[in-house]
């Protein structure tokens, strides 16, 4: 755990007693902070008590005697109202800030010759799986590595700082906003498109979180940015970021002076004096299509600027065991590869999905965002069927209807089934059935997790000897 001391001997309030509320508090008690800590569920009060941590409702309390309220990352901060608790800080001038602020503020504290490093990672799309790459090619690089933040532990859970450690932290556009002092040695920005835009009053408030992340960044430092979207490209161009650190573009799509590219999956380092060919990504099976061979591009800047070699990144690439729910290669049955690809919550993450296969069979719906799937219009003709499922099915019906085959599921195991029988009878090469769904999973699911071990159970029910009617087409 990290120690949080900045607050020793003063009055701090947390709301939200999750995974990161709880953190914050044990770290706040454990630096000698006196916590008052809420959440309006009886279950995190109770889970929280028994913690040792004090429990007291913060809508009866003064808050004249706070210093600071430590709000969950989930809570609404500003958009699209600020929570009442937010509302009860800003009335007395309490500062609102996340458990991002108190990391920053612990490796503050430390001496500048034996602070750790700190890689943070965010964007739309990817960051959970750059994260866990660069964590993965550093640790077999033989370096100190704590991984977490949005993935996994969160970061006031990690282990408490040493000299040679590097933290490797996912940072979210929420933790962002509530966080004014992070400080970045390498900070990755890979991508941006609209997503949580009610959470930050549309795209303007949604770039300006993620562009915190070089906020305190120096010319000592180093930036990494993917090119491959417009708002993004011009971030690299240095027309909106701030901070002074030294910019290092990548991209899957061009090759860059100065930068490193995957083109065609080929890996090239052109930092220094002349291009340099690094690799061939098609030895890293875990990292396949376009928006892996960014992600890919992006681990390798970060762990060169820490010093590591182009020949263990490389081996740290190829060896590198991919993430659940992410492009996951699930099974082989009777030729049908099955993927699941659960994490692709919005038509961007879809659109990877589809532009990494010439022809699938498509799992698509649930909550819909509100693009909704047009944006995918451009890569139907890289789908053979579209097996539709949950809320979204509607509607998404009346988009496709003419563009694609479609098969109406309803659920996702109606869904599997129905995708064999058609993958089998197909004639195709290896034929792919991709749950990649496009939309949030709350509408049948607790998570996008969930939703994918559903997956993966109903793909390990199947067998070559299933003998499975097509559900009726429309």
């Amino acid at each position: 755990m990290i120690t949080v001391t900045e607050y020793s001997g003063r009055n701090v309030a947390v709301y939200g007693l999750g995974r990161s509320g709880l953190a914050a508090a044990r770290a706040l008690m454990a630096g000698g902070a006196k916590v008052y800590a809420w959440d309006d569920g009886a279950a995190a009060r109770s889970k929280a008590a028994s913690l040792g941590i004090n429990v007291v409702n913060l809508d009866e309390r003064d808050w004249g005697i706070f210093a600071a309220l430590v709000l969950s990352p989930g809570i609404p901060f500003k958009y699209p109202e600020p929570h009442r608790m937010v509302r009860r800080a800003d009335k007395a001038g309490v500062p609102v800030i996340g458990d991002m602020e108190l990391f920053a503020s612990a490796l503050k504290d430390i001496p500048a010759a034996d602070r750790p490093k700190v890689i943070g990672i965010t964007g739309t799309n990817g960051k959970s799986t750059t994260t866990s790459l660069i964590g993965h090619i550093l640790a077999e690089a033989g370096l100190d590595v704590r991984i977490g933040g949005n993935i996994g532990t969160g970061v006031l859970e990690l282990a408490a700082p040493e000299p040679k450690a590097v933290y490797v932290i996912e940072v979210s556009s929420y933790q962002l906003d509530l966080c004014n002092k992070l400080h970045c040695d390498v900070s990755v920005l890979l991508n941006i498109s609209p997503d949580h835009l009610s959470r930050h009053g549309g795209m303007a408030g949604y770039i300006d979180a993620k562009l915190k992340i070089f906020a305190n960044q120096t010319a000592r430092d180093v930036a990494i940015v993917g090119i491959d979207d417009p708002v993004t490209q011009s971030i690299a161009m240095g027309n909106s970021r701030p901070g002074q650190a030294h910019v290092i573009p990548v991209s899957a799509e061009f090759g860059l002076a100065g930068g490193i590219s995957a083109v065609s999956g080929h890996l090239y380092d052109s930092t220094g004096v002349s291009a340099m060919k690094v690799g061939n990504l098609a030895s890293a099976p875990a990292l396949p299509g376009r928006h892996n061979f960014q992600n890919a591009s992006a681990a390798y800047a970060a762990c060169r600027a820490l010093g590591v070699s182009a020949a263990r990144i490389m081996a740290g690439l190829q060896s590198f065991p991919g993430l659940a729910h992410r492009l996951e290669r699930v099974d082989v049955i009777d030729d049908v590869v099955f993927i699941n690809d659960s994490k692709a919550t919005n038509a961007q993450a879809t659109e990877q999905a589809l532009r990494t296969w010439p022809r699938v069979h498509w799992i698509v719906g649930g909550v819909a965002k509100a693009e909704g799937i047009a944006p995918l219009d451009a890569y139907l003709g890289r789908v053979e069927r579209a097996y539709l499922i949950g809320e979204s099915s509607q509607a998404f019906k009346k988009h496709l209807t003419g563009k694609v085959p479609l098969t109406e599921c309803e659920t996702l195991d109606v869904a599997v089934r129905a995708a064999f029988a058609a993958a089998r009878q197909s004639g195709e090469k290896d034929p792919i059935v991709l749950l990649s769904p496009a939309c949030a999973s709350f509408d049948q699911f607790k998570d996008f997790e969930a939703r994918g071990d559903v997956f993966k159970n109903e793909v390990a029910n199947l067998t070559e000897k299933t003998d499975i009617a097509p559900v009726a087409a429309l």
